[in-house]
């Protein structure tokens, strides 16, 4: 008789075993290359099979740095509170952290190749469950956290702040872990985000989407 990776035999009455093979598996690697002047669109997106993060803005690639500790921990804490918050009161919303796929469509062109923009913000709160999907979010989520760093920092006070102003998210947090403080943009009834206001370390920052809710910011920094 025979079995995948070895030959046995029946012989005197024993058994023998011999080994037929040995085979090395080994892991090859594909490094993908992409064009950073290409534009490309959500279909595009779904095809690069590795474990680089990536946004898409307005169909240009934008990578992600390895994020330090500060900023994980921070990220950590604050989604943390977020979902204590949720889970006390009941809150029909739920809270999610990158690596988290939010496509901001346009025109209401919903289809894969005609979405330009992907984005991954650190932490994002979504009251429209129907907008969550098996491949992460469609359209603006409701209150959206992005945490400071010297590499992405640009992106997030730029670019990322005018497409979540365009796409309608209420409310937008940028965090500065050095500083320890926050500051708050609101979305107004002119389409147009407000000139944000800055809460400090040892104070309490309101999360505006949810009523009469704070969190202590002293829980928020290591």
């Amino acid at each position: 008789m025979r079995c995948s990776f070895f030959r046995v035999y029946f012989e005197n009455g024993f058994f023998i075993i011999l080994l037929q093979a040995v085979i090395i598996l080994k892991r090859f690697e594909m490094e993908l290359t992409l064009d950073l002047n290409k534009r490309y669109t959500y279909a595009d997106y779904l095809t690069w099979m590795d474990d680089v993060r990536r946004e898409l803005i307005e169909g240009f690639i934008k990578l992600f740095p390895a994020p330090r500790p500060v900023h994980a921990e921070v990220s950590f804490n604050i989604a943390g509170n977020l979902w204590a918050i949720l889970k006390k009161y009941k809150g029909k919303c739920k809270v999610f952290d990158a690596p988290f796929d939010v496509r901001l469509p346009k025109n209401g062109e919903t289809a894969d190749d005609k979405i330009y923009t992907v984005l991954q913000p650190d932490i994002c709160v979504i009251c429209d469950l129907s907008k969550i999907d098996k491949r992460g979010c469609c359209g603006a989520p409701d209150m959206i956290i992005e945490i400071f760093s010297a590499s992405t920092g640009k992106r997030d006070l730029h670019e990322k702040f005018m497409l979540y102003e365009e796409s309608g998210v209420k409310e937008y947090w940028i965090v500065y872990p050095e500083s320890k403080d926050i500051t708050v943009y609101l979305l107004q009834d002119d389409g147009k985000y407000d000139a944000g206001k800055v809460y400090e370390f040892e104070g309490q920052i309101p999360v505006h989407v949810f009523d009469d809710i704070t969190i202590n910011i002293e829980d928020i920094f290591p």
